[in-house]
């Protein structure tokens, strides 16, 4: 497995690290942890550099100290958030680097180089949006990745105590692949796994309330989609327990973001874990997906946006390629 790490030194990111051991990662794989300076150099409207036409004023002295700054404070940021990725991965591969530009579209772009399965990210950053609920790298990264992501929120404590997972799952292929991330991971005796549906009742109109062969149409509508959620549900359940750990299957009246956020509130979850983009075309009315980015956003506790991974073309790419691209490397 490969993970990509966004590190900025925020609180954010200490906890994306201390929620490493919340997630049970296999226990051998690569980790790549990526610094990003911001550090920009303005362009004046003929698009050529401010050092070229101002030099003299003394300006492209000053932008050049304060990126050579940033750039080493990133470079140590990188290196101390590697020394903490060891411990909390040791059968791991760990390596690092540190570059300049937007945070966002470095994760991105490196993202499309190193091929991770999973991006970890904190909830906030050092961003000047960062006061958002879902800070505005987080918010990017998360929609716009092309594999899972993690938006960490780490607990006071951490240890080997059984954890609490909720899956949303709406039986679509979303869904289906944040059930297999969940059964692939080492979790320890013990942990509980929630499979949640969010199942919102078909109700007839104003004029359909008096005509009742509308309501009993109505009223079997939403005893098919729930039998449909129970079949769709149980065979969820059958690859968690293969898999070692304890599943139950929970449906609840309401729509997917509010249902998954109080429902992992009434379980104490460590994470939730939802598809990326899940619509069920036998149950129209659950667009699981849709919701990710809100539940992402006002989770008390981590949340797995699930991605699977497609083959591209730096598929192959070797782990010596991060040394010839500048910055810091280990």
């Amino acid at each position: 497995m490969k993970v990509l790490i966004a590190y900025d030194g925020s609180r954010g990111s200490e906890q994306a690290i201390d929620d490493l051991v919340m997630s049970r990662l296999p226990s051998t794989g690569t980790a790549f942890i990526l610094s990003v300076a911001e550090v920009w150099m303005p362009q004046t409207s003929d698009g050529r550099n401010v050092a070229e036409s101002v030099a003299a004023a003394g300006i492209a002295t000053t932008f050049k100290k304060y990126g050579e700054q940033s750039m080493t404070e990133a470079a140590m940021l990188a290196n101390h958030a590697e020394m903490r990725v060891k411990k909390a991965l040791p059968g791991w591969k760990v390596l690092s680097r540190s570059t300049y530009g937007s945070p966002s579209r470095q994760i991105l772009d490196i993202a499309e180089e190193f091929q991770p399965d999973l991006i970890v990210v904190g909830s906030h950053g050092h961003s000047i949006l960062s006061r958002f609920l879902l800070g505005s790298i987080s918010q990017k990264v998360l929609t716009e990745a092309s594999c899972s992501v993690r938006v960490a929120r780490g607990k006071v404590e951490v240890d080997d105590a059984p954890g609490r997972i909720i899956v949303g799952f709406d039986g679509s292929e979303g869904a289906c692949a944040a059930v297999r991330a969940v059964a692939e991971r080492d979790w320890p005796p013990g942990t509980e796994v929630h499979v949640v549906t969010a199942s919102e009742p078909a109700v007839p109109s104003s004029i359909g309330r008096f005509v009742p062969p509308v309501c009993r149409t109505e009223a079997e509508v939403n005893v098919a989609d729930r039998r449909l959620l129970e079949e769709l549900g149980y065979d969820a359940l059958e690859i968690l327990k293969t898999s070692g750990v304890d599943a139950v299957l929970h449906i609840r009246p309401g729509t997917p973001k509010q249902v998954l956020i109080e429902e992992a509130e009434r379980q104490g979850a460590d994470c939730i874990f939802i598809g990326a983009s899940s619509r069920s075309p036998e149950l129209d009315r659950v667009p699981l997906g849709s919701t990710s980015s809100a539940v992402a956003a006002r989770a008390h506790c981590s949340v797995e946006v699930v991605r699977e991974r497609t083959k591209k073309r730096f598929e192959n790419l070797p782990n010596d390629h991060w040394k010839s691209q500048g910055g810091e490397t280990t």
